[in-house]
């Protein structure tokens, strides 16, 4: 019930054959019909190096605007993670105060 029923095994082809014939027997046409000595490739033509990039120039006036939007990006990244972290705080205030009212409400029932 549990074994494997493809391929069955008579068909199961051997290890050591293949089930493409080999291709015998092909001739080919020659290219052209011409009588000519074969002759050398072309030689492949290098190419050329790409030109050298040019040095960066810092201006005075491109360092401010780069230490502004760095000085920025790090305000705007603080100001989430600060405001992740007191969502975080808040909430879990605010579940322990429910847990502190939900334990005084079961542990009395009858002082109400």
């Amino acid at each position: 019930m549990f074994t494997p029923k493809i391929p069955p095994p008579d068909t199961a082809p051997t290890p050591g054959t293949s089930l493409v014939p080999p291709l015998t027997g092909l001739v080919h046409p020659p290219a052209c019909t011409c009588h000519h000595a074969p002759t050398a490739p072309a030689p492949v033509p290098v190419p050329a190096a790409p030109p050298a990039r040019p040095a960066v120039h810092l201006t005075p006036g491109s360092l401010l605007v780069a230490a502004a939007g760095g000085t920025a990006m790090v305000l705007v990244v603080g100001t989430v993670l600060v405001s992740m972290l007191l969502a975080t705080a808040i909430t879990a205030a605010s579940v322990a105060l429910c847990a502190v009212v939900l334990r005084s409400l079961l542990n009395r029932p009858n002082n109400r």
